[in-house]
């Protein structure tokens, strides 16, 4: 018992001096850290409190009686910022640092927390928008980020609940480079060319302008809008130089320059939402229009900005997301690549049309990775159609083989998977085509499509840099002259794959000189399908195929900055179509290997500021040089894209 009151003695009189110490301390002012008068009990404010681990620093509201009845009074509201005062507690260790002393930020004008106890029953609050104004935030036009801003959305535009939100863009491409061209055929631009090769060396720029609108209604947190207006014109500005006649146009009179511009809608539609169908807002929305629609990961079948309707929506808790929709393929500006529905209006409508069922699952076959099967129709009707592009050169039916136009259905069945297995990040895509089509290209008569492709990337982040390998096979067509196509085509394709558009062979539009006015492949395209062109030719399925092996990797040196390279080697499935159309002998299978360099720097570490520059060229390979000779071809590309 004796000891007890003696340990409870020694805690109460420790107890009593502590309080006294803290009692006598003096507050101190927070910017000029000197000494404060004493303030009456009846002016003491509310402060918070913060405590910190590395010291033993207090601020601490200062002590009020307690028969003075407190009403909470927030800033702005009839009285000023509370005032923090500081107490230094001399119970520190002599190696525990003395942190600075940094006040709370207070906005004096800003609006006062919502006491919920004095609101009345039936009162309402304001709603998560206009407390932005409330709050003080001013009204600002120009910065998509900062401030209150009606043209983002931040705010409801008009009504209750609908919204506004604008986009505008500016794309801007400097393109050197150099591939093979052909000698023209009427004349030459040189005296003494009459060569099969001309000089290849060209200068492409090109100016893109987008202006999107965007009108909504609805609280888009966690569910659509129910309604979703939407348009999106495009102003397209492009200059070609070149050193060769008849490429600017077909007409050797055009001579070596081309200026041209055109106005394409790249998105047009209405969106409803149709019901949701769980409480955690799975939902069913239907869209008709000019729409933006990707079949796969990474556009290697069909992506593109067709007319057409849509349904669509999820289950599961947004695990599965299916897509039904019917589209109609839209005529091209044969310069710019833009929708051509402002200059020929009805007619742009292609008789090429596009059936397309999808599922998403997500976390299958495990947590991170997303697997999705998708069946394709297209249905082609331009057989017998006639159509030259505006630079005067023929399209549909492609100059190669028979040169007979054909109508075609096939039917694509496709497996993709985009996600994460562990450490490692992968994208695989699997498709088989299986149809038929009234003229064969060299047969003249019907022929089977079956034909498969095949692509994946693998890759693996180490903290600052990604190394990843890709690879990619496409069907050829062995036999141009038997009842079978086996050449593996897209409907339209703009794949990510292997550098994009900073590597040479994609990005090019590679003629195939001496063969008819075709592209051994088109331009953002990968498949050497020997069609007129990727925007207005038809598909083709008797092709020398493609198979691809590369290694590339990114090095992010900075927040703003980022260095890759890609490295990929290229060859034809088979060289037998190839040996045909251009009437010669063994043709190698050795395309050559493409390699790229790209420095990509977002000074503003976001989106709406970047700059690319880039290097690409493909070594000739064997069966490169068997049609296009040694020259060596390359591609610099200078990017600026700005986004409001």
């Amino acid at each position: 018992m004796g000891f007890e009151r003696l340990y409870l003695s020694l805690v109460l009189a420790a107890s009593a001096t502590l309080a006294a110490e803290t009692a006598n301390a003096q507050a101190v002012d927070p910017q000029t850290n000197e000494a404060l008068p004493d303030m009456p009990a009846s002016e003491s404010s509310s402060t918070r409190v913060k405590e910190s681990q590395d010291s033993e620093t207090v601020y601490a509201p200062e002590p009020m009686p307690d028969d003075v009845k407190t009403t909470i009074m927030p800033a702005g509201v009839g009285r000023p910022c509370p005032r923090e005062t500081r107490v230094q507690s001399r119970r520190r260790a002599p190696s525990v640092p003395t942190l600075e002393y940094n006040p709370t930020p207070c906005n004096p004008n800003a609006t006062p927390e919502a006491q919920l106890e004095g609101v009345q029953s039936g009162e309402g609050l304001p709603d998560r928008w206009r407390v932005v104004s409330l709050l003080g935030y001013r009204e600002n036009m120009f910065d998509p980020y900062n401030g209150n801003n009606p043209l983002k959305g931040d705010r409801p535009m008009f009504g209750e609940d609908w919204f506004v939100s604008l986009l505008g863009m500016s794309d801007t491409i400097m393109e050197p480079r150099r591939f093979q061209l052909p000698v023209g055929q009427a004349s030459a631009n040189n005296p003494g060319r009459n060569d099969t090769f001309g000089n290849g060396t060209q200068w492409l720029a090109a100016q893109l302008f987008t202006a999107e609108t965007v009108v909504y209604k609805g609280d888009t947190v966690f569910k659509p809008p129910d309604y979703e207006f939407r348009f999106t014109p495009v102003l397209g500005i492009t200059y070609l130089n070149t050193n060769e006649v008849s490429v600017v146009k077909a007409n050797a009179d055009a001579g070596t320059e081309r200026t041209d511009a055109a106005v394409g809608i790249q998105a047009l539609f209405v969106d409803k939402h149709l019901r949701n169908v769980s409480d955690r807002y799975d939902f069913d929305s239907f869209r008709v229009g000019i729409q933006p629609f990707t079949t796969d990961f990474r556009g290697f079948l069909f992506q593109d900005s067709p007319i057409g309707a849509r349904l669509f929506g999820t289950r599961g808790n947004n695990r599965y997301q299916y897509n039904i929709g019917v589209f109609r393929r839209i005529e091209k500006d044969t310069n710019t690549g833009l929708n051509n529905i402002v200059e020929m209006g009805a007619s742009s409508l292609r008789n090429d049309y596009v059936g397309a069922v999808n599922l998403y699952i997500q976390d299958l076959p495990r947590l991170g990775f997303t697997s999705q099967a998708t069946v394709v129709y297209n249905r082609s009707r331009e057989g017998d159609e006639i159509f030259y592009d505006a630079n005067g050169v023929i399209q549909r039916p492609s100059s190669l083989g028979l040169q007979r136009g054909s109508d075609y259905d096939v039917t694509y069945a496709g497996l993709n998977g985009d996600g994460k297995l562990g450490r490692y990040n992968l994208t695989v895509s699997l498709y088989g085509a299986f149809g038929k089509m009234d003229n064969g290209l060299f047969s003249g008569v019907e022929e089977d499509i079956q034909a498969g492709f095949a692509a994946a990337e693998l890759s693996r982040d180490f903290s600052w840099m990604r190394l990843r390998f890709s690879t990619a096979y496409a069907t050829p067509d062995t036999n141009p002259f038997d009842n079978k196509a086996t050449g593996f085509d897209a409907i339209f394709e703009n794949p990510l794959i292997i550098g994009a558009d900073t590597s040479f062979f994609i990005r090019e539009p590679v003629p195939l000189i001496g063969g008819g006015r075709v592209g051994l492949k088109g331009r953002n395209g990968m498949l050497n399908d020997l069609r007129s062109s990727k925007d207005a030719g038809s598909s083709n399925f008797t092709n020398p195929g493609l198979l691809m092996a590369g290694f590339g990797a990114d090095f992010d040196l900075s927040p703003t900055l980022r260095f890759s390279t890609n490295t990929n080697y290229l060859r034809f499935a088979d060289t037998q179509v190839l040996s045909v159309a251009r009437n010669q002998g063994t043709v190698g299978r050795e395309l050559g290997v493409d390699v790229s360099l790209a420095v990509t720097w977002r000074p503003m570490a976001i989106q709406n500021v970047v700059t690319r520059l880039s290097v690409g060229t493909l070594i000739p390979g064997q069966g490169f040089q068997d049609l296009f000779g040694n020259t060596l071809p390359y591609v610099a590309l200078g990017n600026v894209v700005l986004t409001y």
